[in-house]
């Protein structure tokens, strides 16, 4: 039997009408009475796919037959996910288009893909769905014919050698100690890759390229990329770009491309708040709530989920009129600030709280992502840290010189001396690198820079932190 079961098209309608003749005023009476949460009662109404057992209680509860109003839900792709795909399901929505471009690509000549975004923007999502639909190119082996690892978990070990020996060790090779050299291991699962069809999937690349001394993944990277031909396809995401790296892989044009992902637009919106069971239809009057909400984090799928989560989750159980009533006050003074700046108030050190916006957004969200972000930049280059939390005060995007002046002008109050306009350039040149900053053009045709406001969130709360260190370091002087 199918793990899950969807309502055929021709039985909606009656089901619809079911649920009022059964005495529920509401799919969420319905939802509260079986102990489901709405998502699922709404995914179940709208024919959606449904978990089998929750599948057979709706339908019972609602004295229809689950057999005759079934259509078994064997999607090829469902049935054939890798276990350990933890971002791919079922609430995916919108980049039809995209995934579409791309896996073309995979498939004609390109050998290397580099997904690059925010943390949380769905980069992993986005790969393995890649990877999902490039399963033809493996016939479905995924025991045998995906190497995958993720170096999100900073205990995870990094260096080329040690990975590389575990994938060949899995593709049935004997290594001994005497062949654990990094150009021996490197030269043999070039060849392998080389010379059969196999895909690889890399999570996390910043903490190779920006934070990891290990030459040998650029190297492994670029000699896929530099050999005369290669049936194996890498899909890699990274925060961050390296520089150094992007330009050596860029001589192989018709092997390398670099995508940069960003939120979800306001459909692609519409389409998660659907699918996750949100009335988000014109006549609802949660619908400008959930607009609101989505406009403010820009689409950012990870905060939306979060958020989504939590509606349909108790004490809230799907009511966006209480969610709302529980955060609007953070959600208005974003707002508000936004609405000053297009009208000429451009700067202000605001108190914005969007990554503090409830519990679930703090620890998901702040703790795990944003904030580890913000410390490997404040470890590995200061002066871009520096850079985005003085820029901060800005509300709208601004020509790179407002950038600059922000950490000249801090350089020469905490340093007492001139800060280089090398120095200046080449930090906001990290910041760029790592996409904390958003490029873009203002009305006047001019190139601007301005940030995420989850981003400008968490900024201006390490700028205060940033200025009380500093104060208390000159005292202490």
């Amino acid at each position: 039997m199918a793990r899950s079961l969807k309502v055929s098209p021709q039985y909606i309608a009656p089901i619809k009408q079911a649920v009022k003749r059964n005495g529920f005023p509401s799919q969420k009476a319905l939802a509260i009475e079986l102990g489901l949460s709405l998502s699922t009662v709404k995914s179940f109404l709208n024919g959606r796919p449904v978990d089998y057992l929750n599948f057979v209680e709706i339908a019972e509860k609602l004295g229809l037959d689950w057999q005759e109003i079934s259509q078994i839900n064997e999607v090829k792709q469902q049935a054939t996910i890798p276990n350990n795909f933890f971002s791919y399901d079922s609430s995916w929505v919108g980049r039809d288009k995209l995934i579409t471009e791309l896996s073309q690509n995979l498939h004609n000549s390109y050998r290397f893909l580099l997904i690059l975004g925010l943390t949380g923007i769905g980069k992993t999502a986005l790969a393995e769905r890649l990877v999902v639909g490039l399963q033809d190119l493996i016939q479905g082996d995924w025991d045998n014919k995906l190497l995958r690892v993720n170096f999100d978990n900073e205990d995870k070990i990094t260096d080329f050698t040690s990975v590389a020996a575990r994938w060949l060790e899995s593709l049935g090779e004997n290594i001994s100690p005497a062949e654990k050299k990094p150009e021996l291991i490197l030269n043999r699962l070039v060849r392998r890759l080389q010379d059969n069809q196999f895909l690889v999937l890399i999570d996390s690349m910043e903490r190779l390229l920006t934070e990891n001394d290990d030459e040998y993944w650029e190297n492994f990277f670029l000699a896929l990329l530099s050999a005369e031909s290669c049936q194996s396809k890498l899909i890699v995401t990274s925060q961050d770009l390296s520089v150094d790296f992007h330009s050596k892989a860029s001589r192989y044009n018709n092997f390398y491309q670099r995508h940069i992902l960003y939120g979800l637009n306001e459909l692609e919106q519409e389409a998660l708040f659907e699918i996750e069971g949100l009335d988000i239809s014109q006549e609802s009057e949660d619908r400008a709530i959930l607009l609101r909400l989505g406009k403010a984090y820009k689409g950012h799928p990870l905060v939306l989920r979060v958020i989504i989560g939590e509606i349909n989750s108790h004490p809230f159980n799907g009511n966006v009129q209480a969610y709302w009533n529980d955060v609007n006050k953070k959600i208005k003074e974003v707002e508000k600030d936004l609405t000053e700046a297009e009208a000429g108030k451009t700067e202000g050190y605001d108190e914005w709280e969007l990554h503090k916006l409830t519990r679930e957004v703090r620890n998901e969200v702040n703790r795990k992502r944003l904030q580890a972000t913000f410390q490997r930049l404040e470890t590995q280059v200061p002066d871009a840290y520096i850079l985005i939390c003085a820029a901060s005060v800005y509300r709208i995007p601004v020509k790179k010189e407002g950038w600059l002046m922000q950490l000249a002008a801090l350089v020469r109050r905490v340093e007492k001396q001139v800060c280089s306009l090398e120095r200046q350039e080449q930090a906001l040149e990290e910041l760029l690198n790592r996409f904390l900053v958003e490029e873009s053009i203002n009305h006047n045709n001019k190139r601007v820079l301005g940030q995420h406001n989850l981003v400008r969130s968490v900024a201006l709360e390490n700028y205060i932190n940033l200025i009380q260190k500093l104060q208390a370091e000159k005292q202490s002087a």
